[in-house]
């Protein structure tokens, strides 16, 4: 896992100002850098192509950019830093010069708000959003704007089996290890609970639909008796292989077991709204595609808070 800065990218609206706080606090909990990646307006950047074009000694050498100025006052006045913050401002459009820096100095995460503005109000990824997460080289968090906390469970309610864990979006034979290790790595740096959810095939039926109680299976009532079916029972025996690793380099890091028949999307979604943070891998190792994976682009679509979507790295990449 790298050790590199938390990259916190803003624009000076309030979705990347949230962005930014939830990257300052990473930072701090990992130990690490923070680098605050501002990608100048195009206003700014036609300014600079101008000045350099007609070398006119005369021209102020640089546009004026508020954002900075802004996001450097709220981070002095932040009651922690982390040990190290840098400030770079970069041209080009946004997904574009976001991919760039995300593959320099090997960033632990890039933490992006969601800018979300669609037709629906629920809905919460931007275009931007979408672009960076699907191409990025490194982790890629994006933190939903504050219209998704009022989606989010009504006060009141009881709360959720996911409440302050990291949940994981588990396919126990696809998902890449580089997946698994983000979601513990983020776990044992909050002292928290890894929930890991996978989803089973089943035949329709009443027992399934959706909507039915959420269980969590604890690793020791993996019985061969018990009410669960052959295929969920199937499906939580090779959680508890895939999971074998993670817990012996992780063994402060409790860990829980649960499944989902059909597909597991739906119900991620219903457990960002209580968890610390969802993660999910971007899409199946062999796949050599801009195209996000389809439970990643629901969970990012969707999601009541923070999700982090993990690329493959490239030594797990068995295409030839």
């Amino acid at each position: 896992m790298s050790n590199g800065p938390v990259i916190a990218a803003v624009d000076g609206s309030e979705h990347s100002l949230r962005a930014l706080e939830w990257a300052r606090a990473a930072a701090l909990r990992h130990g690490t850098g923070l680098l605050v990646a501002h990608v100048l307006p195009d206003v700014t950047q036609l300014y600079a192509g101008r000045r350099s074009a007609l070398h006119d000694p005369n021209q102020p050498e640089e546009h004026a950019d508020p954002v900075t100025d802004r996001v450097r006052a709220l981070l002095e006045a932040s009651p922690e830093l982390p040990r190290e913050v840098r400030y770079e401002s970069l041209e080009g459009s946004v997904p574009a010069a976001l991919r760039v820096i995300s593959a320099e100095d090997s960033p632990r995460m890039l933490v992006m708000g969601s800018r979300g503005r669609g037709g629906f109000a629920t809905l919460l990824l931007g275009s931007n959003s979408r672009a960076v997460a699907t191409t990025a080289s490194c982790p890629v968090v994006v933190v939903p704007h504050s219209d998704r906390d009022a989606a989010a469970r009504p006060a009141g309610e009881a709360a959720e089996p996911s409440a302050g864990k990291v949940v994981l979006g588990l396919h126990v034979t696809e998902t890449p290890e580089s997946v698994l290790t983000f979601a513990f790595t983020e776990a044992a740096a909050r002292a928290t609970t890894v929930q890991v959810v996978s989803a089973y095939a089943v035949p329709p039926g009443p027992a399934n639909l959706l909507g039915a109680p959420f269980a969590v299976v604890p690793p020791e009532a993996l019985a061969d008796a018990g009410d669960t079916v052959p295929a969920e029972r199937e499906t939580l025996r090779a959680q508890t292989r895939r999971l074998e690793q993670l817990r012996a380099r992780y063994p402060d890091v409790p860990v829980e077991q649960a499944t989902e028949p059909g597909n597991a999307a739906g119900r991620l979604v219903e457990a960002s709204r209580s968890a610390a943070l969802v993660v999910v891998g971007r899409h199946h190792p062999r796949v050599r595609s801009l195209l996000i994976g389809s439970v990643a682009h629901a969970v990012l679509q969707h999601a009541h808070g923070p999700v982090a979507v993990v690329p493959t790295l490239p030594e797990e990449d068995g295409a030839p």
